[in-house]
């Protein structure tokens, strides 16, 4: 297969590349556009002119420079072979063949797309959707042979681009609600995806009936069609092997995926906590559920919001913490369908954990939100900072509320000979080197594991810097 008719290169070296905003021509998508999505339907062959790009509205030759726009990607393919569960699978793999298009970035998914084209790429002669759209159609029937016809449109502008997303909308909805009544333990296998692994080499979506990956594209049908049809492709199955601990959601079959995806660096997730051994986060996922320790709860954020959030922080910096496929205790990439889960965090506390989110999720999942606590769960509409945040969990009264009063109990756990050597242990030397008092202390949060608070009241520090080390055990001879 080859490109050379196009002005820019194609293929997978071109993954990865970022472009930031000083070499980006325009962008699409994003958190500056209101409306934007990428679609994929299986259509009857005679629906289908093979290889047609369609684009309505304004091309990017048309467009400002420096702009960020609207954009709808609408894929329709027809094969004897393909069938509608492959449609999330094919759709999801817009990510990867758009990221082989040199200068061209994309991230993202489904209705929280982002793209960026670079200056370099623009100035080479990549002006318009007719050469992305023919590109891609030619990725995709070479990587998925099933594919006999394809064509592709594109919605560049804010009135073309209005029903084209309802309908979108209406079909991510009609997907996600198939595996609402199944759960982990009424099938044989879950899935893995490692498509993000470009962005993230140490992260992999475990995919299960209770909790679909990450970027909230593919739930367990979507993955097991791919399977099928690609069983040594980037979306495979995994035996679920033995049930560790059902609460937490620990199979020793996720364990082992792990391990081998991250090279041996991560080693136990737990599907359903956020604290303890928590799943890994890639970069497209759709919301991050951050913890908020002065109230011993959870906060959530979506990429739609653009301001800070109840800690103070907006979703692109705490997104910068949490993806890359590390494992950040109190900072997880999540999809929105995984709050409408039954295992929901369940191994923290579930819904009795959460006390912040904004009102559009809200609004998306109220639902399925327990009666007893939608009205206690904040908004930005009532609280904007933890202070406030406090104040409104005492007066609606939140079952968050009991686990500071635990907090207080723990406290007093300590021996009198720790509190002794915590508060009357010198500290001096002011511009010199100097160790706190090693003390072990009880878990302060979480289930089951071993944590550890140090709080320190009405003190003013100032440190050049701060060196915190493991201390290993030493071994007897």
């Amino acid at each position: 297969m080859s490109f050379d008719e196009y002005p820019i290169g194609v293929g997978p070296q071109f993954e990865g590349e970022r472009i930031r905003q000083n070499q980006m021509h325009l962008e699409f998508g994003g958190n500056k556009v209101d409306k934007k999505f990428e679609l994929c339907e299986v259509k009857p062959s005679n629906e289908i002119d093979d290889g047609k790009v369609i684009i309505i509205g304004p091309d990017i030759k048309d467009l400002t420079p420096g702009s960020s726009n609207p954009l709808g990607t609408y894929l329709e393919i027809a094969g004897k072979q393909l069938e509608q569960d492959l449609e999330a699978v094919i759709e999801r793999r817009i990510h990867d063949f758009m990221n082989y298009i040199e200068g061209f970035l994309h991230l993202n998914q489904r209705y929280t797309v982002w793209m960026r084209l670079s200056k370099k790429s623009f100035e080479k002669g990549l002006n318009t959707f007719k050469i992305i759209g023919e590109i891609l159609i030619k990725l995709f029937k070479s990587e998925f042979p099933i594919i006999e016809k394809a064509q592709i449109t594109f919605y560049t502008d804010s009135k073309s681009i209005e029903k084209p997303y309802e309908h979108a909308m209406q079909v991510y909805n009609r997907r996600d609600s198939r595996m609402r009544g199944m759960r982990d333990e009424d099938v044989q296998e879950f899935y893995a995806c490692t498509l993000c692994q470009s962005f993230a080499p140490k992260h992999a979506c475990a995919i299960t009936p209770n909790r679909m990956s990450l970027c909230g594209a593919i739930n367990w049908f979507d993955a097991r069609a791919a399977s099928k049809v690609d069983p040594k492709g980037p979306i495979f199955k995994i035996e679920k092997g033995e049930l560790l601990n059902e609460k937490a959601g620990e199979y020793s079959g996720i364990n082992e995926m792990i391990k081998s995806q991250s090279l041996g660096e991560i080693k136990r997730i737990f599907l359903y906590s956020g604290l303890e051994n928590p799943h890994t986060s890639c970069g497209c996922f759709e919301a991050i559920a951050f913890y908020i320790p002065e109230v011993e709860g959870y906060g959530v954020v979506d990429r739609n919001y653009p301001n800070p959030t109840v800690n103070g922080l907006p979703f692109s910096t705490m997104a910068n913490s949490t993806g890359g496929g590390n494992q950040v205790s109190g900072f997880n990439g999540i999809s929105i369908e995984y709050m409408r889960s039954p295992r929901f965090f369940q191994y923290d506390g579930g819904w009795e954990r959460f006390v912040w989110m904004p009102k559009s999720i809200k609004e998306r999942v109220l639902e399925f939100i327990p009666k007893e606590l939608r009205d206690k769960i904040a908004t930005e509409e009532e609280v904007q900072d933890i202070d406030s945040l406090k104040k409104f969990l005492k007066e609606v009264n939140h079952p968050v509320k009991k686990r500071w009063i635990e907090e207080e109990e723990e406290k007093e756990k300590l021996t009198e000979e720790a509190r002794e050597e915590l508060v009357t242990q010198p500290i001096s030397g002011i511009g010199q080197t100097f160790t706190l008092p090693t003390m072990q202390l009880p878990a302060a949060f979480g289930q089951g594991g071993i944590g550890f608070k140090i709080i320190l009241n009405n003190v003013k520090i100032h440190a050049e810097s701060i060196t915190i080390k493991k201390i290993e055990s030493k071994k007897r001879s």
